[in-house]
Order: structure tokens, then sequence, then C-alpha cells
């Protein structure tokens, strides 16, 4: 029998990590699990509590009123995440979200709040996780790293097309703006900085669908498990 495993997804805005780890853990029956919601639903919380980003003392204080949840929904057949037992799935989708929540990544309390939340949930095998940094700190013997790339015009293309279908009013030029934005943050912030070292496969998806980019992902999860 096939041995259960871990796989973490790592790479920029984007790229269509959720998708693919989504895909994997259905194909494969396990948990999927979205750390870049985890952070998102923290950066919700502060804004609706009025907390400043920059007041990192307060940020460290109130992470003990935070409850994170991952629900399956069988009608969507997607895992919902539950910020104090409230669906927030779509909400922190958000530009106003988005705007901040790689500052709030850089903050290193929630770092340790989140990732040690997320190593228990990987501590029997068979995850699934997408993120910034679950490779090379959240796991770091993760039987499968895959490291996932596009170029800033295609990652922003898909980015705005997915937020002018769920109504939003924005820009091409603001969509792409705000991934760079994010890119140079992750990749430059002293904690966990979006990396990857040599134990990682690298996926660039530019030119690749769905459908294509989930066969080769299962190659390497055949040859690692």
């Amino acid at each position: 029998m096939t041995k259960k495993i871990n796989i973490a997804i790592d790479g920029y805005s984007s790229c269509g990590k959720g998708t693919l780890a989504k895909s994997l853990a259905k194909k494969l029956n396990y948990i999927f699990i979205d750390s870049g919601s985890m952070y998102r639903a923290v950066a919700l919380y502060l804004l609706e509590n009025d907390i400043p980003v920059s007041d990192v003392e307060r940020v460290g204080s109130e992470l003990k009123g935070i409850e994170l949840d991952f629900k399956f929904n069988a009608q969507s057949d997607q895992f919902e995440i539950h910020l104090n037992q409230r669906n927030v799935s779509k909400r922190i989708r958000e530009m106003d979200v988005a705007g901040i929540v790689s500052h709030v990544a850089k903050i290193s309390e929630v770092r340790r709040f989140l990732v040690k939340m997320q190593q228990e949930i990987g501590k029997d095998k068979g995850v699934v996780m997408d993120g910034r940094d679950i490779g090379t700190v959240v796991f770091p013997e993760a039987e499968l790293k895959i490291f996932m790339t596009a170029s800033v015009e295609i990652r922003a293309e898909r980015r705005y097309k997915e937020l002018v279908q769920a109504g939003s009013d924005i820009t091409l030029e603001e969509v792409a703006e705000n991934l760079s934005n994010r890119d140079q943050i992750d990749s430059q912030r002293d904690d966990s900085p979006l990396t990857m070292n040599d134990d990682y496969r690298i996926l660039d998806n530019s030119d690749l669908n769905q459908e294509e980019q989930l066969a080769l992902a299962l190659t390497w999860v055949e040859a690692v498990s």
C-alpha cells in the first residue's frame, strides 16, 4: 500500500497553488489546507477590530482571540475557512485584506501562532498544504515539495479575472501592482521569507493548464511515496 506523505506547495501569489493543492488532495483523498487563507483570516480579524498592523505588540496579544477551523462543504466540494465560527472564505479574498496580508505575515508572533496550528494538522501525514514557507518552515521534512511560479503578467491576468467575476471594481494595473508588492514583501521579510532549496521541484505553469499541472504533480507523488 502506498504510504501517506505530506506535500508542501510554495510559490508566488496567484500561481494556482490552491487549485493544484485542492486537486491533489481530492485525487489522493488527503486533507487540503490553504495556509494563505489562515494569514488572510488573521488580517481580516485585525481589520474588523481596528487593530493596526504596525502595533505588533497589540497584534500579538490579540491572537488568543482568534479561532480558525477548516470545514468541508459538500455542496461546494470545498474546504472553507471559519474565523471564530464564521465562514469567511469569500470575505478574505477582497482587496482590503489582500492589501495588508503580506504585512501581517511579516509579524513573527503571527507566524509562530499559525505554524504551530499547521504542524499539528500535519503530524499524521496525508496533508497537502500550500503557502509561502510550507516546505522550509512548516513541513521541512515533507516528502514532496513543489515550488510554483509564473510570470507576473499571467498571474495578474488570472487574479484580475477572478476578482471581476466576484464583482470587484478594480483594474488590471492595480492587481499587477498588488502582486508585485506582495512578491517583494514575501521574498524580503526577515521571518520565513518566500524561498526554496534543493529539495523542491519547480513547476512553472505559465504555459500549463490545470490538468497538465495535476498530471505532472502526480508523477512526483508516485516517485516519492
